[in-house]
């Protein structure tokens, strides 16, 4: 599990903006689960979604998540990583192949979301940080998975198996690549993780 504890360069808990936002979102009393429901809530409702906001700065790192408030699913996922992590709860990354749009023509795009270590619950947890909007409904619950889309199977929809310790070059590459999130979500954005990736 240490690998999925780590710090990076991506997730770079140790930014003073992290540890800021870690001393105002964990109360001592708290336990792993309020914790990570904490931590998923803030990322999920306070950090704008870049695509949904028409967001002027592309993310990467955590710490600039936090600066700009704003990311793709890709750097929301590192900033839920660099808030747990440090709390001795594994975060890991986990990909779908979705459709960008409405139907395949449109094309498709690379999501990312989270996977959580719960001991009290002795598996991983998935958990979705995108941000919700009108048919996006992600939770966090403990009996039954709630992400931020369903897969569908028969429209070229992929959910990818395991978990990342950390997110593929690949994807950080296009990040590094681009200025403008709007312009880089609508054309930019790779329809598949290389089989290198996966």
């Amino acid at each position: 599990m240490k690998i999925f504890l780590r710090e990076t360069h991506d997730i770079d808990y140790e930014s003073e903006i992290a540890q800021q936002t870690r001393e105002k979102l964990f109360l001592p009393k708290m336990n792993e689960e309020e914790k990570v429901k904490a931590a998923f809530t803030f990322v999920r409702d306070s950090i704008g979604h870049s695509w949904d906001i028409r967001g002027k700065t592309v993310t990467r790192r955590a710490s600039e998540v936090l600066e700009h408030q704003e990311g793709i699913c890709w750097a929301k996922s590192h900033l839920l990583a660099a808030l747990l992590r440090p709390e001795g709860i594994p975060c890991g990354f986990c990909y779908q192949r979705l459709m960008l749009f409405e139907k395949p023509e449109d094309g498709y795009c690379i999501h990312a979301l989270n996977a959580v270590w719960l001991v009290g619950w002795d598996k991983w947890v998935r958990l979705d940080a995108r941000g919700n909007k009108a048919g996006i409904n992600a939770q966090f619950f403990t009996a039954k998975e709630q992400l931020a889309f369903e897969v569908n199977d028969e429209k070229g929809e992929i959910d990818y198996p395991g978990i990342y310790a950390d997110p593929p070059s690949g994807l950080l590459d296009v990040l590094d690549r681009h200025e403008d999130p709007v312009y880089m979500y609508r054309y930019a954005l790779p329809e598949s993780l290389p089989n290198k990736m996966v």
